[in-house]
């Protein structure tokens, strides 16, 4: 049998973000998962360095790094369609589970129980997939950011209601990070290498 499951990863580069939006910079959704997993490596060690965390940093970058593989099938959902209401957002999340089962089912059996876990939100890694979903805004917050710096005014909108939803999941290593790190984005790369 032929295992595709990392030659399906591996197309993730071909699957843009932000399809609604008109992009200065195209993002794909491998680049966005690079961006996510070492994000919320960083969140994770953020709350095991300064808020008394006991959080596995690595398998948050492993959950941040697998978060949006789906999108090879489903294509990468715009927020405002996903969103739309209630009834559209569950049957969204009923295409997601069929991907998902059709992603697992490329890989070896004795494989499929630990990857699973990448698209399946389990009890133990309940705090680790907030973290995810915070990394996963973050990226997003980041990507406003670059386009504002561009001078592109489309995603100003998105700027403000992506880091005021970061904001409402009032967890503490993202607000450090928010204080902390987010600023450097807004400079050049001299400004960024004087420090």
């Amino acid at each position: 049998m032929v295992n595709s499951f990392f030659a399906m990863h591996s197309r993730m580069k071909h699957i843009n973000r932000w399809a609604l939006m008109r992009n200065t910079a195209s993002e794909n959704i491998s680049e966005h998962s690079n961006d996510v997993a070492a994000i919320a490596h960083a969140l994770a060690v953020i709350k095991n360095l300064r808020f008394g965390g006991k959080v596995n940093a690595e398998r948050a970058a492993f959950l941040g790094l697998y978060h949006d593989m789906p999108e090879i099938i489903t294509g990468d959902m715009p927020t405002p369609v996903k969103y739309h209401s209630k009834q559209m957002h569950e049957e969204f999340l009923k295409v997601e589970k069929v991907a998902c089962d059709k992603l697992l089912s490329m890989l070896p059996e004795d494989m499929r129980e630990y990857y699973s876990s990448a698209f399946f939100m389990c009890e133990e890694d309940e705090y680790l997939w907030k973290i995810v979903k915070a990394a996963d805004k973050i990226s997003a917050l980041i990507k406003c950011i670059e386009e504002k710096n561009a001078g592109n005014r489309e995603f100003e909108k998105a700027l403000l209601s992506t880091e005021k939803a970061i904001r409402e999941m009032k967890l503490p290593e993202a607000e450090v990070f928010l204080e902390e790190f987010i600023p450097a984005f807004h400079l050049s790369l001299d400004e960024q290498t004087e420090n």
